[in-house]
Order: structure tokens, then sequence, then C-alpha cells
């Protein structure tokens, strides 16, 4: 058989595969992807941001979250920023920053099986405060951490 055509009739085949599931209703956008709270990515103010992802705004103080980030941030396009919780039943953490445009920079559901930690990189426009709020036994606990954004990390 023609090299040509056993991949036009397997990439055919494939495609047929595709249509029949998405026809069938196996692979719709809800059971492909992941949950996606727009509101809240696209709440301007870090209160509504707060509400949207939890639904409540009331925060409270923790010494039991901890916020690890650089003093002064090099690039503001990449600020490495983990997220320790030690509270019971951590449920949901959340990274927000105040100065930028959309606060919300991530938010995670958890379950009792994994440890209460998070780590990634966000964008910051400009100096702020690094904010974590942890969802734990239907409360929302909080932590922030200041970050200096410079041009090229000289402190300027």
């Amino acid at each position: 058989m023609n090299q040509t055509r056993r991949t036009f009739l397997q990439a055919t085949m494939a495609a047929g595969t595709v249509a029949i599931a998405t026809s069938a209703g196996l692979l719709t956008p809800n059971t492909v992807l992941a949950a996606w709270p727009k509101k809240a990515f696209d709440a301007e103010s870090l209160a509504d941001a707060v509400k949207a992802i939890a639904g409540s705004a009331e925060t409270v103080d923790s010494k039991e979250i901890s916020v690890e980030a650089p003093d002064i941030a090099e690039n503001g396009a990449v600020v490495s920023v983990t997220v320790k919780s030690k509270a019971a039943k951590t449920e949901q953490i959340s990274i927000l920053v105040p100065e930028n445009a959309n606060p919300l920079c991530a938010s995670y559901v958890t379950t009792d099986a994994v440890d209460g930690f998070v780590t990634g990189r966000i964008k910051m426009r400009k100096t702020s405060d690094v904010i974590a709020v942890v969802k734990a036994n239907g409360k929302l606990l909080t932590a922030k951490k200041p970050v200096k954004v410079t041009l090229g990390g000289c402190g300027g």
C-alpha cells in the first residue's frame, strides 16, 4: 500500500473517531477542560476577586499560612511564589496581586489527600503585596508578602 494513502486513511479514521465521540457528547468542553471561574479572573478589585472565587470577601490573617516570594523581583513577568498552608482541611488556595489589572493570578482546589502547598510563577505589573487566600474549615485565611518589582533588579 502506498505510504501517502496509508497516512491519509489513518488521519481520516482518527478524525472520524473524534467526530463520532464529539457528536455522542463524550467530548464536550465541560468534560475535557478544567472549570474556569471567569468572573473571579475578570474582577478588577481584590474584594471582588476574593468574593467571586471563595463566596465571601471576609478574610482573617493567619500564621498558619506562609507566602514565600523574593523581596525584590528582577523581572515582574516571572515572579516565583510558594504558598504553604498548615490549616486543617485546606480546600482552596488562591494567589492575588492587588496592583495587577486583574488581581487573581491563580486558584487551586485541593483535597484532604494532598498537603496545602502550591508553587508557581506569576506576573506582577508593579511593586505590590502577594496575597494568599486559603479556604480551610469554611473560613478564609490570608497572609501576604511585599514584593518590590524593579527593572533589572537594582532596587530602583
